[in-house]
């Protein structure tokens, strides 16, 4: 079920005031809890800067409302490993950009390569490790179907690349309604 604008906005106020929160060392913000926003459903939350990518934490299976995950993505996405030499700081607060992407239900395939590049995400399930992909990510980068699984494998999951074809992995899709703030 698509998000209304208002709820859009609710998440995106959420998200943002996390992230200023998390870089001041503040309280997180209060995330309330009555309609959609009180659902458990899977988020991402992603951050950039002038169009780089500074952080990106997201959940399959939130622990609590959705309201309360955005907020837990959000200040889990200012402490982005990959950053850790250079995390987000205070001085970059005005140029950065929040956005949200709320994720349907994992769906399992026999079929991957059947994926819709730019209508499906991925996660890749093998062992303990795994992987993902917003769906975004493949036309971004200009990938098809078997590009887009093989890149999970290695960039994501620590795989070989064609692990996503052999038994003991799981391949599962999913589709996301991704929002955000305006580039300033």
């Amino acid at each position: 079920m698509p998000l209304s604008d208002a709820e859009k906005r609710t998440l995106l106020e959420l998200a943002r005031r996390a992230v200023v929160a998390e870089v001041g060392g503040d309280p997180a913000p209060v995330a309330p809890r009555e309609g959609v926003l009180a659902q458990r459903r899977g988020c991402f939350v992603t951050l950039t800067n002038r169009g780089r990518l500074r952080g990106c934490t997201g959940t399959f299976a939130p622990r609590g409302p959705l309201a309360w995950a955005i907020v837990a993505m959000a200040q889990s996405a200012v402490h982005d490993p990959r950053f850790e030499r250079n995390p987000v700081t205070r001085n970059e607060l005005d140029d950065l950009v929040v956005e949200v992407s709320i994720l349907s239900e994992l769906q399992p395939t026999d079929q991957p390569l059947n994926l819709r590049v730019g209508e499906h995400g991925i996660y890749i399930v093998r062992g303990r490790r795994s992987g993902c992909f917003l769906p975004e990510v493949a036309t971004d980068q200009g990938w098809d179907a078997a590009e887009f699984l093989s890149c999970c494998c290695t960039e994501k999951a620590g795989l070989p690349a064609d692990a996503w074809r052999e038994p003991g992995t799981t391949v599962y899709l999913f589709t996301s309604e991704k929002f955000g703030e305006e580039e300033p």
